[in-house]
């Protein structure tokens, strides 16, 4: 990987060393640096890339938390790009700007010197934000080392990644890490782990005392949102759906205010014009009503199917290979908590039994519940839209959002949730 600043190149590969290249020094390849050393190459720390690019003519704003970084990212995008600004958008979905999509799926969060190559196509094409999801890896790995944020947003801390960060408690410890310095924050106070630091904090909340105070909300074809800012009332509407969204929305409108000059009226209308993202809560059919999200935690699966409370929730989701194996019961428990009829899956298996997954979210389901295993995805998804019978009947596939492939051993093997659920209804009209 390559970054060039005014023709000298900056690379954290040893391999690429050249001329008079600088190596970038991290967390991930210090071991190395004594080859460049040894090759008598000038070594830069990640921490200072910063100083050899001007940075001051862009605002970074990331978003950390378990689940909705890539809708409350996509928003402040969107609701920006609306306003007239040039913006930059980093994570889950891939790389933008202004409108354009630059690179395709890659890291939540890229390695150090890949945010300063994002950043500095950003800065050529003037944008005035970069916009960057927050993953915990990336905060444990020192990935965003050497980056100034304009403001720091938490979404939410839940159980996630402990194949990766061993406890909860270990998880929980990260992610409230970056909420521990004295740059500007906007917190979800309703979170009941975080830890942040209290100078330059905003918060925002439904139920808590908070900055932004939402008061009231319905659902009808969308949502109505009033909150409260600085004792003023605000209001807003989406055709998202979820409380859980409103969580995103809010934390998407008071970002935007607090990073522009704007009035929350104009940026409330903004936000009208954005629909969402592809694969978080995507209404594929309304008649049957068919939903995709990527929730794939408990507590992500339970803010999706709670949202349903007057529906005939037919469920079809799995857990992925090579995982925390101890959310798997979580998530057949959740289920069954809210839903009329399960079907067991398969998701991503990567190199475990896919039927030794499922039986370990079977295992959380109570026995007078109605489910039933069918590893095949594509046939789950189809027996799931034939039990969609009547008008109160949802179909919510979770999990795999707007992924376009099932990852089984370390193969990719193309395969849309969405698509699956398009062909299979195009079939049944004909």
């Amino acid at each position: 990987m390559k970054l060039n600043i005014n023709g000298r190149i900056f690379t954290d590969n040893t391999n690429e060393l050249e001329n008079d290249s600088l190596f970038v020094v991290s967390k991930q390849n210090e071991k190395f640096k004594d080859i460049a050393i040894n090759g008598g190459f000038e070594l830069v720390h990640s921490s200072e890339l910063k100083y050899y690019l001007n940075m001051s003519s862009i605002k970074i704003i990331g978003i950390t938390g378990t689940n909705g970084k890539t809708t409350t990212a996509a928003a402040i995008y969107s609701i920006l790009l609306d306003l007239g600004y040039k913006v930059a958008l980093q994570g889950t979905r891939g790389f933008f700007i202004n409108g354009v999509q630059e690179e395709e799926y890659s890291l939540t969060t890229p390695v150090q010197l890949g945010n300063f190559i994002n950043i500095q196509k950003a800065i050529l094409k003037k944008c005035d934000f970069f916009v960057m999801e927050v993953s915990s890896h990336a905060i444990e790995q020192n990935r965003i080392e050497g980056l100034d944020f304009a403001l720091k947003i938490h979404t939410n801390i839940t159980r996630d990644h402990l194949d990766y960060h061993n406890t909860i408690e270990e998880y929980i410890s990260v992610k409230n890490s970056f909420l521990s310095d004295e740059s500007l924050k906007l917190i979800n106070i309703d979170d009941k782990v975080v830890k942040f630091n209290p100078k330059n904090a905003y918060t925002y909340s439904l139920d808590k005392f908070s900055s932004f105070k939402v008061d009231a909300y319905s659902f009808n074809k969308g949502m109505h949102v009033m909150f409260n800012y600085n004792k003023t009332p605000y209001t807003f509407s989406s055709m998202m759906m979820g409380i859980f969204n409103i969580y995103n929305l809010m934390a998407s409108v008071a970002a935007v205010s607090l990073v522009t000059n704007k009035n929350l009226e104009e940026i409330c209308k903004a936000l009208e014009n954005f629909g969402g993202v592809s694969g978080r809560m995507e209404i594929i059919s309304v008649d049957p009503l068919v939903i995709v999200d990527f929730a794939h935690t408990p507590d992500g699966m339970d803010e999706v199917l709670k949202s349903f409370p007057q529906k005939d929730i037919i469920c079809v989701f799995g857990a992925g290979g090579n995982r925390d194996r101890e959310k798997r019961p979580l998530m057949g428990k959740v289920a069954a908590r809210y839903s009329k009829h399960i079907i067991v899956t398969s998701d991503n298996p990567r190199f475990e039994d896919p039927d030794l997954i499922v039986n370990d979210i079977v295992a959380g389901i109570p026995e007078n519940i109605s489910f039933e295993v069918e590893v095949n995805r594509k046939e789950a998804i189809k027996k799931a839209i034939l039990l969609a019978k009547n008008e109160n009947s949802v179909v919510l596939i979770l999990g795999k959002g707007d992924e376009a492939t099932q990852i089984i051993y370390d193969q990719k093997l193309p395969f849309s949730d969405k698509e699956e659920v398009l062909k299979l209804l195009e079939f049944r009209k004909n």
